[in-house]
Protein backbone atom coordinates (compact mmCIF):
# COMPACT_ATOMS: atom_id res chain seq x y z
CA UNK A 1 0.00 0.00 0.00
CA UNK A 2 0.97 3.63 -0.30
CA UNK A 3 -0.34 6.93 1.05
CA UNK A 4 -2.67 7.41 -1.94
CA UNK A 5 -4.35 4.03 -1.33
CA UNK A 6 -4.86 5.14 2.26
CA UNK A 7 -6.79 8.17 0.96
CA UNK A 8 -4.20 10.97 0.89
CA UNK A 9 -3.20 12.29 -2.55
CA UNK A 10 0.12 14.09 -2.21
CA UNK A 11 0.14 15.10 -5.88
CA UNK A 12 -3.31 16.70 -5.54
CA UNK A 13 -1.92 18.62 -2.58
CA UNK A 14 0.97 19.94 -4.64
CA UNK A 15 -1.43 20.90 -7.43
CA UNK A 16 -3.60 22.77 -4.94
CA UNK A 17 -0.62 24.76 -3.63
CA UNK A 18 0.21 25.90 -7.15
CA UNK A 19 -3.41 26.84 -7.86
CA UNK A 20 -3.58 29.14 -4.83
CA UNK A 21 -0.13 30.72 -5.20
CA UNK A 22 -1.34 33.77 -7.14
CA UNK A 23 -4.32 34.38 -4.82
CA UNK A 24 -2.09 34.28 -1.74
CA UNK A 25 0.58 36.54 -3.21
CA UNK A 26 -2.06 39.08 -4.27
CA UNK A 27 -2.67 39.88 -0.59
CA UNK A 28 0.93 40.53 0.42
CA UNK A 29 1.88 43.81 2.03
CA UNK A 30 5.34 45.37 2.00
CA UNK A 31 6.00 43.96 5.48
CA UNK A 32 5.77 40.34 4.31
CA UNK A 33 9.19 38.70 4.22
CA UNK A 34 10.23 35.40 2.69
CA UNK A 35 8.60 33.40 -0.06
CA UNK A 36 5.51 31.26 -0.50
CA UNK A 37 5.39 27.67 0.73
CA UNK A 38 7.80 27.72 3.67
CA UNK A 39 7.27 26.20 7.08
CA UNK A 40 6.30 29.56 8.57
CA UNK A 41 5.26 33.06 7.52
CA UNK A 42 7.36 36.13 8.29
CA UNK A 43 6.04 39.62 8.89
CA UNK A 44 7.99 42.72 9.85
CA UNK A 45 6.13 45.10 12.16
CA UNK A 46 5.17 48.35 10.40
CA UNK A 47 6.79 51.59 11.52
CA UNK A 48 5.06 54.57 13.11
CA UNK A 49 3.86 52.96 16.34
CA UNK A 50 5.04 54.33 19.70
CA UNK A 51 3.95 51.41 21.88
CA UNK A 52 2.75 48.70 19.48
CA UNK A 53 0.40 46.08 20.88
CA UNK A 54 -0.35 42.91 18.91
CA UNK A 55 -4.00 41.82 18.88
CA UNK A 56 -5.13 38.32 17.88
CA UNK A 57 -8.44 36.75 16.93
CA UNK A 58 -9.73 33.42 15.64
CA UNK A 59 -13.05 32.16 14.31
CA UNK A 60 -14.74 29.88 11.79
CA UNK A 61 -17.76 29.93 9.50
CA UNK A 62 -19.91 27.35 11.28
CA UNK A 63 -22.76 25.42 9.70
CA UNK A 64 -23.15 27.99 6.94
CA UNK A 65 -20.66 25.68 5.23
CA UNK A 66 -23.46 23.10 4.83
CA UNK A 67 -25.25 25.49 2.47
CA UNK A 68 -22.01 26.06 0.55
CA UNK A 69 -21.78 22.30 0.03
CA UNK A 70 -25.41 22.05 -1.10
CA UNK A 71 -25.06 24.92 -3.56
CA UNK A 72 -21.51 24.08 -4.65
CA UNK A 73 -20.53 27.70 -3.95
CA UNK A 74 -17.30 28.05 -2.02
CA UNK A 75 -15.93 31.54 -2.67
CA UNK A 76 -18.20 33.46 -0.31
CA UNK A 77 -17.44 31.37 2.79
CA UNK A 78 -13.77 32.25 2.31
CA UNK A 79 -14.72 35.91 2.64
CA UNK A 80 -16.81 35.04 5.71
CA UNK A 81 -13.82 33.38 7.35
CA UNK A 82 -11.68 36.50 7.09
CA UNK A 83 -14.51 38.86 8.02
CA UNK A 84 -15.34 37.04 11.24
CA UNK A 85 -11.75 37.41 12.42
CA UNK A 86 -10.77 40.88 11.21
CA UNK A 87 -14.00 42.52 12.39
CA UNK A 88 -13.36 41.11 15.88
CA UNK A 89 -9.79 42.41 15.94
CA UNK A 90 -11.01 45.80 14.72
CA UNK A 91 -13.25 46.37 17.77
CA UNK A 92 -10.32 47.48 19.95
CA UNK A 93 -9.05 49.79 17.21
CA UNK A 94 -6.45 47.43 15.73
CA UNK A 95 -5.40 47.29 12.10
CA UNK A 96 -5.29 43.69 10.83
CA UNK A 97 -1.78 42.79 9.67
CA UNK A 98 -1.87 39.17 8.59
CA UNK A 99 -4.13 36.15 8.40
CA UNK A 100 -3.64 32.38 8.61
CA UNK A 101 -6.14 29.73 7.62
CA UNK A 102 -6.67 26.08 8.51
CA UNK A 103 -8.58 24.01 5.95
CA UNK A 104 -9.43 20.35 6.58
CA UNK A 105 -11.17 17.88 4.29
CA UNK A 106 -11.63 14.15 3.84
CA UNK A 107 -10.40 14.10 0.25
CA UNK A 108 -8.64 17.04 -1.35
CA UNK A 109 -10.55 18.61 -4.24
CA UNK A 110 -8.18 21.24 -5.65
CA UNK A 111 -10.86 22.99 -7.75
CA UNK A 112 -13.28 23.30 -4.83
CA UNK A 113 -10.73 24.46 -2.29
CA UNK A 114 -9.11 26.88 -4.72
CA UNK A 115 -12.46 28.72 -4.69
CA UNK A 116 -12.32 28.85 -0.90
CA UNK A 117 -8.80 30.29 -0.87
CA UNK A 118 -9.74 32.80 -3.59
CA UNK A 119 -12.48 34.02 -1.22
CA UNK A 120 -10.05 34.16 1.69
CA UNK A 121 -7.66 36.19 -0.46
CA UNK A 122 -10.46 38.57 -1.45
CA UNK A 123 -11.36 39.07 2.21
CA UNK A 124 -7.73 39.78 3.02
CA UNK A 125 -7.46 42.35 0.24
CA UNK A 126 -10.70 44.02 1.41
CA UNK A 127 -9.33 44.28 4.95
CA UNK A 128 -5.76 45.18 3.97
CA UNK A 129 -4.15 42.19 5.67
CA UNK A 130 -1.76 39.67 4.19
CA UNK A 131 -2.64 36.00 3.78
CA UNK A 132 0.62 34.91 5.36
CA UNK A 133 0.16 31.18 5.37
CA UNK A 134 -2.08 28.27 6.21
CA UNK A 135 -2.52 24.55 6.60
CA UNK A 136 -4.46 22.15 4.40
CA UNK A 137 -5.16 18.81 6.09
CA UNK A 138 -6.42 15.81 4.13
CA UNK A 139 -8.02 13.41 6.61
CA UNK A 140 -9.70 10.39 4.96
CA UNK A 141 -12.79 9.13 6.78
CA UNK A 142 -13.05 12.19 9.00
CA UNK A 143 -15.42 14.31 6.87
CA UNK A 144 -18.32 13.50 4.56
CA UNK A 145 -17.52 13.35 0.84
CA UNK A 146 -17.26 16.85 -0.63
CA UNK A 147 -17.16 18.56 2.76
CA UNK A 148 -14.48 20.57 4.55
CA UNK A 149 -14.04 22.76 7.61
CA UNK A 150 -12.41 26.16 8.00
CA UNK A 151 -10.73 28.08 10.79
CA UNK A 152 -9.08 31.48 10.57
CA UNK A 153 -6.52 33.34 12.66
CA UNK A 154 -5.77 37.06 12.46
CA UNK A 155 -3.10 39.27 14.05
CA UNK A 156 -3.45 43.05 14.16
CA UNK A 157 -1.67 46.01 15.70
CA UNK A 158 -2.66 49.12 17.64
CA UNK A 159 -0.81 51.73 19.67
CA UNK A 160 -1.34 51.12 23.37
CA UNK A 161 -2.67 54.67 23.85
CA UNK A 162 -5.28 54.10 21.11
CA UNK A 163 -6.80 50.85 22.42
CA UNK A 164 -10.57 50.92 22.94
CA UNK A 165 -11.22 48.83 26.05
CA UNK A 166 -14.56 50.17 27.34
CA UNK A 167 -13.04 52.75 29.68
CA UNK A 168 -13.68 55.54 27.16
CA UNK A 169 -17.44 54.89 26.94
CA UNK A 170 -19.63 57.44 28.71
CA UNK A 171 -23.29 57.57 29.66
CA UNK A 172 -25.08 59.43 26.88
CA UNK A 173 -22.89 58.09 24.08
CA UNK A 174 -24.89 57.30 20.95
CA UNK A 175 -24.87 53.85 19.33
CA UNK A 176 -24.31 54.10 15.58
CA UNK A 177 -25.26 50.91 13.73
CA UNK A 178 -23.50 49.97 10.50
CA UNK A 179 -25.69 47.86 8.24
CA UNK A 180 -24.99 44.19 7.70
CA UNK A 181 -25.19 42.54 4.28
CA UNK A 182 -27.69 40.01 5.59
CA UNK A 183 -27.36 37.11 7.99
CA UNK A 184 -23.54 37.08 7.86
CA UNK A 185 -22.22 33.87 9.51
CA UNK A 186 -24.30 33.21 12.60
CA UNK A 187 -27.49 31.34 13.38
CA UNK A 188 -27.26 28.93 10.47
CA UNK A 189 -28.25 25.87 12.47
CA UNK A 190 -31.63 27.59 12.88
CA UNK A 191 -31.61 28.93 9.31
CA UNK A 192 -31.07 25.47 7.84
CA UNK A 193 -33.85 24.00 9.98
CA UNK A 194 -36.27 26.71 8.81
CA UNK A 195 -35.29 26.22 5.16
CA UNK A 196 -35.70 22.45 5.49
CA UNK A 197 -39.18 22.73 6.96
CA UNK A 198 -40.25 25.45 4.50
CA UNK A 199 -39.76 23.21 1.49
CA UNK A 200 -38.43 26.20 -0.50
CA UNK A 201 -35.83 25.30 -3.13
CA UNK A 202 -32.53 27.06 -2.44
CA UNK A 203 -32.20 27.74 -6.17
CA UNK A 204 -35.60 29.45 -6.43
CA UNK A 205 -36.01 33.24 -6.24
CA UNK A 206 -37.43 34.35 -2.91
CA UNK A 207 -40.66 36.37 -3.16
CA UNK A 208 -39.82 40.03 -3.67
CA UNK A 209 -36.14 39.36 -4.42
CA UNK A 210 -34.15 39.13 -7.63
CA UNK A 211 -31.84 36.51 -6.09
CA UNK A 212 -32.42 32.91 -5.09
CA UNK A 213 -32.84 31.96 -1.46
CA UNK A 214 -29.44 30.24 -1.57
CA UNK A 215 -27.70 33.36 -2.92
CA UNK A 216 -29.28 35.50 -0.21
CA UNK A 217 -28.24 33.11 2.55
CA UNK A 218 -24.65 32.81 1.24
CA UNK A 219 -24.13 36.59 1.01
CA UNK A 220 -20.80 37.04 2.83
CA UNK A 221 -20.15 38.91 6.04
CA UNK A 222 -19.39 42.58 5.46
CA UNK A 223 -15.82 43.64 6.28
CA UNK A 224 -15.79 46.95 8.17
CA UNK A 225 -12.03 47.38 8.56
CA UNK A 226 -11.12 50.01 5.99
CA UNK A 227 -14.03 52.43 6.59
CA UNK A 228 -13.70 52.21 10.38
CA UNK A 229 -9.94 52.73 10.30
CA UNK A 230 -10.51 55.64 7.91
CA UNK A 231 -12.98 57.14 10.39
CA UNK A 232 -10.39 56.97 13.16
CA UNK A 233 -7.75 58.46 10.88
CA UNK A 234 -10.19 61.29 10.09
CA UNK A 235 -10.28 61.97 13.87
CA UNK A 236 -13.91 60.99 14.36
CA UNK A 237 -14.29 60.39 18.09
CA UNK A 238 -15.16 56.75 18.75
CA UNK A 239 -15.43 55.47 22.33
CA UNK A 240 -16.31 51.82 21.71
CA UNK A 241 -17.02 49.26 19.01
CA UNK A 242 -18.83 45.93 18.80
CA UNK A 243 -18.99 43.24 16.09
CA UNK A 244 -22.51 41.76 16.06
CA UNK A 245 -22.10 38.00 15.68
CA UNK A 246 -23.54 34.97 17.51
CA UNK A 247 -25.99 36.07 20.20
CA UNK A 248 -26.96 39.17 18.24
CA UNK A 249 -27.17 42.65 19.72
CA UNK A 250 -28.11 41.49 23.26
CA UNK A 251 -24.91 39.49 23.69
CA UNK A 252 -22.40 41.52 21.71
CA UNK A 253 -23.26 45.19 22.14
CA UNK A 254 -22.82 45.24 25.96
CA UNK A 255 -19.30 43.79 25.55
CA UNK A 256 -17.90 47.23 24.67
CA UNK A 257 -19.38 49.03 27.69
CA UNK A 258 -17.65 50.22 30.86
CA UNK A 259 -18.72 49.12 34.34
CA UNK A 260 -22.18 50.16 35.58
CA UNK A 261 -23.47 50.90 32.11
CA UNK A 262 -26.23 49.50 29.91
CA UNK A 263 -27.40 50.42 26.46
CA UNK A 264 -30.92 51.18 25.31
CA UNK A 265 -31.91 50.71 21.67
CA UNK A 266 -34.95 51.42 19.52
CA UNK A 267 -35.55 48.40 17.22
CA UNK A 268 -37.57 50.60 14.84
CA UNK A 269 -34.69 52.99 14.20
CA UNK A 270 -33.01 51.00 11.42
CA UNK A 271 -33.96 49.03 8.34
CA UNK A 272 -34.19 45.28 8.99
CA UNK A 273 -33.54 43.31 5.76
CA UNK A 274 -36.54 41.27 4.48
CA UNK A 275 -34.73 37.93 4.89
CA UNK A 276 -35.11 38.24 8.66
CA UNK A 277 -38.87 38.71 8.37
CA UNK A 278 -39.01 35.64 6.10
CA UNK A 279 -37.10 33.58 8.68
CA UNK A 280 -39.33 34.83 11.50
CA UNK A 281 -42.57 34.15 9.62
CA UNK A 282 -41.54 30.83 8.07
CA UNK A 283 -39.99 29.43 11.23
CA UNK A 284 -42.50 31.03 13.63
CA UNK A 285 -39.55 32.47 15.54
CA UNK A 286 -40.39 35.00 18.25
CA UNK A 287 -38.96 38.53 18.02
CA UNK A 288 -36.88 37.92 21.14
CA UNK A 289 -35.35 34.76 19.69
CA UNK A 290 -34.68 36.55 16.40
CA UNK A 291 -32.73 39.28 18.19
CA UNK A 292 -30.90 36.75 20.36
CA UNK A 293 -29.83 34.70 17.31
CA UNK A 294 -29.28 37.04 14.36
CA UNK A 295 -27.73 40.45 13.72
CA UNK A 296 -31.11 41.74 12.42
CA UNK A 297 -29.41 44.02 9.90
CA UNK A 298 -26.74 45.45 12.21
CA UNK A 299 -23.26 44.09 11.58
CA UNK A 300 -21.13 46.52 13.59
CA UNK A 301 -21.81 49.25 16.17
CA UNK A 302 -19.84 52.35 17.17
CA UNK A 303 -20.35 54.30 20.38
CA UNK A 304 -19.73 58.01 19.86
CA UNK A 305 -20.36 61.28 21.76
CA UNK A 306 -23.82 62.77 21.05
CA UNK A 307 -22.35 65.77 19.22
CA UNK A 308 -20.50 63.42 16.83
CA UNK A 309 -23.48 61.23 15.93
CA UNK A 310 -24.56 63.03 12.74
CA UNK A 311 -20.98 63.44 11.54
CA UNK A 312 -20.37 59.72 12.06
CA UNK A 313 -23.47 58.54 10.21
CA UNK A 314 -22.69 60.93 7.34
CA UNK A 315 -19.12 59.63 7.12
CA UNK A 316 -20.16 55.99 6.77
CA UNK A 317 -22.95 56.85 4.34
CA UNK A 318 -20.24 58.48 2.20
CA UNK A 319 -18.35 55.17 2.36
CA UNK A 320 -21.37 53.32 0.96
CA UNK A 321 -22.50 51.81 4.28
CA UNK A 322 -25.95 52.59 5.66
CA UNK A 323 -25.62 53.95 9.21
CA UNK A 324 -28.26 54.59 11.86
CA UNK A 325 -28.39 56.09 15.35
CA UNK A 326 -30.14 53.25 17.18
CA UNK A 327 -29.79 54.02 20.89
CA UNK A 328 -27.65 55.38 23.69
CA UNK A 329 -25.61 54.35 26.72
CA UNK A 330 -27.46 54.59 30.05
CA UNK A 331 -26.57 53.77 33.67
CA UNK A 332 -27.15 50.07 34.33
CA UNK A 333 -25.85 46.58 34.93
CA UNK A 334 -24.41 45.68 31.53
CA UNK A 335 -27.58 44.63 29.71
CA UNK A 336 -29.20 45.63 26.45
CA UNK A 337 -32.57 47.30 26.93
CA UNK A 338 -35.28 47.64 24.31
CA UNK A 339 -35.43 44.43 22.28
CA UNK A 340 -38.99 43.19 21.66
CA UNK A 341 -40.29 40.22 23.63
Amino acid sequence: MDYREAGVDVEAGRSFVEKIRQSVQSTHRSEVLGGFGGFSGWFQLPSGYQEPVLVSGTDGVGTKLKLAFQLNTHHTVGIDLVAMCVNDVLTCGAEPLFFLDYLATGKLNPEQLTQVVAGIAQGCRESGCALLGGETAEMPGFYQKGEYDLAGFCVGIVDKSQILDGSQVQVGDVAIALASQGIHSNGFSLVRKIVERSGVDLHSPLDGHDKSLGEILLTPTRIYVKPVLAARKAKLEIHGMAHITGGGLPENLPRCLAANQSIQIDPKSWLIPPIFQWLSDTGEVSPMDMFNTFNMGVGFVLLVPPNHADQTTNFFESQGIAAYAIGKVIPGDGRLVGIPE
